[in-house]
């Protein structure tokens, strides 16, 4: 197991990492401002199982055979920046003159499914897990596999403090912005570009 003098800034960095704008840290931002912030909180626990399940694979060894393997890699992408593209329709579709109160309202099973499979389908986490933990990794501490498992959990720590932040401070001010029937339509047209952008981005993805 890592010693706490790895595991301390370790954390740290994985707090700044998880400020860092990217398609997770947006999702969560979107989502809690159009649905409040409980529903956000749910999405996180999805992105969160779905940052578990990348650290397992990434300890057991099948990460590096994922990269290695050109179809799958580009399978994964073409998944993931499909999904991204179905949450902009869904987005740009979007009722608008919506209650705040009922805006969480909405199925926790469906929000957490999302949450789960948004990350899931991104390979580039798995990328990022491969280069980033194994440098946290010491080499006299034995048994690699339990280290990068260590790490990874703590990396998972790091980024449900942040997306919560992220989920409840998004979610309060979303409800305030819902309150206007433009403003909702023109956070609907947004998230969507947003999405739309974050699937081309994906879809450009390289090894």
């Amino acid at each position: 197991m890592p010693p706490l003098s790895t595991l301390l800034p370790f954390f740290g960095i994985s707090l700044v990492l998880g400020l860092t704008p990217g398609p997770d840290n947006l999702f969560v931002l979107l989502q809690s401002a159009m649905r409040g912030s409980r529903s956000g909180m749910v999405i996180v626990l999805g992105l969160c199982t779905g940052l578990l399940v990348h650290t397992f694979v990434v300890a057991v060894g099948l990460g590096a055979l994922l990269v290695a393997s050109k179809v799958a890699f580009t399978l994964l992408k073409s998944v993931g920046a499909g999904y991204l593209v179905y949450l902009a329709w869904q987005a740009w579709r979007a009722p608008v003159g919506i209650n705040p109160g009922k805006v969480e309202d909405v199925d926790a099973a469906h929000l957490y499914r999302r949450g789960l499979f948004m990350n899931l389908s991104n390979p580039k986490v798995v990328i990022f897990f491969l280069a980033f933990l194994p440098q946290f990794v010491i080499g006299d501490r034995g048994h690699i596999p339990l280290q990068i498992a260590v790490l990874g959990m703590s990396f998972i720590a790091a980024s449900l403090v942040v997306f919560s932040l992220i989920a409840f401070s998004s979610g309060v001010g979303g409800k305030l912005l819902l309150r206007s029937t433009r403003t909702q339509r023109a956070l609907n047209r947004f998230a969507s570009l947003v999405f739309v952008a974050l699937a081309a981005k994906l879809a450009s993805t390289q090894l």
